[in-house]
């Protein structure tokens, strides 16, 4: 195996984080969905930036309180289970649609969501750099779609920050293990299971160019499924109706299961105790049972690492290296996975949860032209097909309708442009409409559509006169322009699909952008307090026996924020973190 040395050592930064060096302003963003990380390239490497409670992961939920202000990480986690109707979280997997979420009086979309995470991460970035942020570099799934890529730039907008690139998550892992700088060339497959989706990536480093060969994954295959796989065995087990728990009991069932999947190991059953219909239950999973559980997930993460592989034309033991990365990685299922299909162990000496945080702010000194950083050059492919609706002859001349026609093929090198050529399925056709898919199905019906162009046939009687030419032309930012020219008039028609069916327009992200910014946000200061007020209802309402304590602890810690004596308020915080840090182990 090759040794790497990685240029982006896990570093927290410090408060005197713009002493010395030349700071790019532009930062890196994982907006995942579970957590969210922040951070820019230094002279010592990649940094992240802590949230106000410590912690460099901002937990990916919203929570409204009473008085209608925003919450957003642990304190919103921590409300699922107190406030389960104005709270939520794993929004990144509505992203690309139109869907809605009410919280409190307010209907929110999954891109107003994801902008107050943003939010929530400049204001932790601005607060360690002391100055202002104006643009980013945000990481998205590789097989993210065309709509989801733009609903993640909208949310940058709504955030009032400029997204100068999204890179895809794999080759963000890439820059954090410093591949890019290794020398000779080299092939590596990166392997990202997140909280909410799965993307495989095959990457080759040549002479400074990072290029991807071919991404395939699962946008709705990540730890929450596997979470959601220990919910159903733990309700059938005991009995449990799921449907008559309330929002609160199924909150608090589902956050230990979390607590459980992270812990079950060979040598360490997950031993799960929570409240149901007012009655204590417990529940203990060991590995051998949590893989039985698992393994319908694990065979639909072995079709896009075969697909990726087979894409990139290459046999698997000329793989040089394989990377994991993504918090749910750690499953000892997913290793085993790896394992077993490429015969070696893969790279692990960057914390999964960071790798993809780290490359993005690499990616973001590269955007700014860091001194310290060599010159790269960064490939992208096209994840999805991309193509036209044709008909085809029947055996009898007629024609059938339908069927679909690839003109860019999924995992092309971008930008790229292709064109074909088409014709009128009858004479007298004076129209003829192309309509644009985006898929992998041979039937159009089962691609997804993403617009539609028409432009005027001559008047002339044969079909062999009327031929179009259609091009396509996807360049990085997953923009894709349609050409369509008539080959004997030259008569030409074209579309920009920068929008999407379900996506916000321009005039409705002002319209969201006005919304949002009457909002109220409690003062970052604020945070640390209303987090640990939110936890400690949280115990509260999980352990029965500790009420009374909790509730003393609470009013006494609540009086203390009242007298704004900044000394009490540290003293009675470090004694009410520790009176929950008790609770919790008892």
């Amino acid at each position: 195996m090759n040794a790497m040395a990685s240029s982006c050592d896990r570093r927290t930064a410090a408060l005197s984080v713009t002493n010395g060096g030349t700071l790019s302003m532009i930062v890196g963003i994982d907006l995942g969905t579970t957590n969210s990380l922040i951070g820019v390239y230094r002279d010592q490497g990649s940094v992240l930036f802590p949230n106000s409670l410590g912690s460099v992961l901002t937990p990916s939920a919203i929570s409204l309180d009473e008085d209608g202000a925003v919450l957003v990480g642990q304190a919103a986690r921590d409300r699922l289970v107190t406030h389960p109707g104005r709270s939520v979280a794993t929004f990144k997997r509505w992203m690309g649609s139109p869907r809605e979420t009410t919280l409190g009086a307010r209907k929110f979309r999954p891109e107003e969501l994801s902008a107050l995470v943003l939010r929530s991460l400049i204001m932790d970035a601005e607060a360690a750099l002391g100055s202002k942020v104006v643009e980013a570099v945000i990481s998205v799934p590789a097989y993210f779609s065309d709509a989801q890529r733009k609903a993640t730039r909208t949310a940058g907008t709504l955030a009032g920050i400029k997204v100068e690139r999204l890179i895809n998550e794999p080759t963000a892992a890439a820059l954090a293990y410093g591949l890019q700088k290794r020398t000779g060339s080299g092939k590596f497959l990166v392997f990202d299971l997140g909280g909410g989706t799965f993307d495989v990536s095959i990457i080759e480093l040549f002479e400074g160019v990072v290029e991807v060969h071919a991404s395939a994954g699962d946008n709705f295959l990540g730890g929450e499924d596997f979470l959601e796989l220990l919910v159903s065995a733990c309700a059938k087990d005991l009995g449990l109706d799921l449907a008559v728990l309330t929002p609160g009991e199924l909150a608090q069932l589902r956050q230990r299961l979390e607590r459980a999947k992270r812990e079950i190991s060979p040598a360490r059953p997950a031993r799960v105790v929570f409240t149901a219909a007012g009655t204590a239950q417990t529940w203990t999973c060991d590995e051998d049972r949590f893989a039985v559980l698992a393994e319908p997930l694990v065979q639909r993460m072995r079709a896009p690492l075969e697909r990726a592989v087979r894409d990139a034309k290459l046999d698997p033991s000329s793989l040089d290296e394989i990377v994991m990365v993504g918090g749910a990685s750690r499953m000892p299922v997913a290793a085993r996975l790896v394992a077993g299909m490429f015969g070696r162990l893969p790279l692990r000496h960057v914390n999964p949860d960071e790798a993809i945080a780290l490359g993005a702010a690499v990616a973001a000194g590269m955007k700014a032209r860091d001194a310290r950083l060599d010159e790269v050059i960064l490939t992208d492919v096209c994840p999805y097909t991309l193509g036209t609706e044709v008909a085809k002859r029947n055996p009898d001349g007629t024609p059938r309708f339908g069927f679909y026609h690839p003109i860019i093929q999924r995992n092309s090198a971008v930008p790229i442009s292709r064109e074909d050529t088409f014709w009128p399925t009858t004479d007298d056709q004076t129209e003829m409409s192309v309509d644009v898919y985006q898929g992998e199905h041979p039937m159009v019906a089962k691609n997804i559509k993403l617009g539609e162009i028409s432009v005027p046939l001559p008047k002339v009687k044969d079909r062999a006169q009327k031929g179009v030419t259609v091009r396509f032309t996807y360049d990085i930012n997953g923009i894709l322009q349609v050409n369509v020219k008539v080959d004997t008039t030259g008569e030409q028609r074209e579309l920009v699909l920068q929008q999407n069916p379900g996506l916000l327009t321009n005039e409705e992200i002002k319209a969201r952008l006005a919304a949002l910014a009457d909002i109220k946000v409690h003062p970052r200061e604020k945070q640390e307090n209303l987090a640990l007020i939110a936890r400690a209802e949280r115990l509260y309402e999980e352990y029965l026996d500790a009420r009374d304590s909790l509730q003393s602890y609470i009013l006494t810690f609540r009086a203390v924020l009242d007298s704004q004596d900044d000394r009490a308020v540290a003293r009675s915080r470090r004694e009410l973190i520790e009176a929950l840090d008790a609770v919790e182990r008892a």
